[in-house]
Parts: C-alpha cells; structure tokens; sequence
C-alpha cells in the first residue's frame, strides 16, 4: 500500500508543478500584455503624406494633455497609430520642418493615459461634451483599465497561499489558491471581453476610413492566452487538493478499520 501511496504523492506533486509552471506563464503573459502598446494596431497605406496633408498640428495635438477622443483617435487612423491599456502611440516623420525628403525617416511617438484619462467619460459622439455620457463605453473603458490589476492581485495572493500550504505541507489550501486562479480566469476573460466590445463601440462612433486597417495587437493576444492558462492551472490546483484530501481520508478509515 505504500507503493501506491507514493504513486498517488507523484501524482499529485506532478499537478501542482504544472499548474505552478502555468500559472508562472500567465502571470508573464498578463503583465507583459499590460506593460505594452500593441492592444490595437491600425495601418495606414501612407503614413507620412497623410501628416504632411494634415499639417503638424495632428500630432502636436496628439501629445497634448488637452487631447480629446475624437482628436487622438483621427491621429491614430493617419499615423499608424498603436493604442495600449496605459498608452497611444503614433508615427510620425523625426524632421520637424515643414519640407521632408520623399521618403523621411520615422520615428514613433507616445503618450501616456493619465489617471484622470482612465476614469473620463466618453460622450455619445466622440470629442462632444455637449453630447451626452455613453454609459456603456466609460464602463467598458474603467473596467478594462481595472480588470487587469484584479487578476494580477488574485493571482498573486493565490501564490502566497500555495506558498503557505508549502511550508504547512498539505494540499488543502490548494484549493483557495485554485479558486483565486478561477476568478483571476475570469476577470482576464472580462478584460478581453470589455475591450473588444469597447473598440467595437468606438468604430461605429468613428468609422475607419477606407484605406485605414485596423487589427488586434500581440499585447491582447497575450492576454487572451493568459485566461486559459489561469483555468488550467485553477482545475489542477483543485484537483490535486481534492483527491488528495479524499484519498487520505479514505485511507485513515483503512486504517481505523
């Protein structure tokens, strides 16, 4: 019985070192995907004439603290712009006088989302303030900004716990640290779900133009892999913890018998 016993400890010790190898990556993931700029992409056929057609004022304005919507967005569409959950990029040509050569060198400009920008409210026609509150874009864009820190904190927090049940050698507390990875799963899902819902608000608001591309940027596919990473590593956790607490105390009545 001891042989199967230690057979029944790999088992569960093999789990746990998965689950912790998969909750390692998607923490990775997930922090990575907040740290960069590549939530959004949009590709424009012509970049640099479209910033000399529309004079320098469009990325002058861009940077501005005063940027509305509506502003930093038609920069966005022009200048092949890049947007994050902390920060929008655009590029633009590095010479600052009027005349460029035929083909200029570029250079990529950024600005950071202010606390304040994060918790604005988006107005029922982008740049309006006169328009009206869009509930359901500034709940989407709160949410999105704040989803992401949850699930990071819950993840963590699921860390210590395990490391705790380390040091207490038993399982159990897995199983609180499995919950944590579930919820954080889940708020990475809703983070997905309130971006993509969010920009699709946005283009209907302000339609791409037509030589203007927009796509999904590796920073939100890393997000999307994170989720499944953090529900594998949630299953393996409870699994490990719950079959191990039911075969031990399958086997104290063994023994009691």
């Amino acid at each position: 019985y001891s042989s199967k016993g230690a057979m029944m400890d790999n088992r569960f010790a093999t789990a746990l070192v998965i689950a912790c190898v998969l909750s390692l990556i998607s923490t990775i993931y997930m922090a990575a995907s907040i740290g960069t700029d590549f939530w959004y992409e949009y590709h424009t056929l012509s970049p640099a004439e479209n910033v000399s057609e529309a004079g320098r004022s469009i990325w002058e304005e861009f940077v501005s603290e005063e940027a509305d919507e509506k502003t930093y967005t038609d920069a966005l569409f022009r200048c092949n712009g890049t947007v994050g959950l902390w920060r929008r990029c655009i590029t633009v040509p590095k010479n600052s006088h009027w005349y460029s050569p035929p083909e200029p060198d570029m250079t990529t400009n950024c600005i950071s989302f202010s606390l304040s920008d994060q918790f604005m409210e988006k107005y029922i026609e982008p740049g309006n303030h006169n328009s009206g509150t869009d509930l359901n874009r500034t709940y989407l864009w709160r949410l999105q900004f704040l989803l992401p820190f949850v699930s990071l904190g819950l993840m963590c927090f699921g860390a210590l716990i395990g490391l705790c049940a380390c040091a207490c050698r038993s399982l159990y507390p897995a199983i609180a640290t499995g919950v944590l990875h579930f919820l954080a799963g889940l708020c990475t899902l809703g983070l997905v779900g309130c971006y993509v819902a969010g920009i699709e608000l946005l283009h209907k608001k302000l339609p791409l133009p037509d030589d203007v591309r927009g796509d999904f940027g590796w920073s939100f596919c890393l997000a999307c892999v994170s989720a499944p990473l953090q529900f594998m590593a949630a299953a393996l956790f409870i699994w490990a913890a719950r079959t191990n607490r039911k075969e031990f105390t399958l086997l104290k009545a063994y023994r009691v018998a």
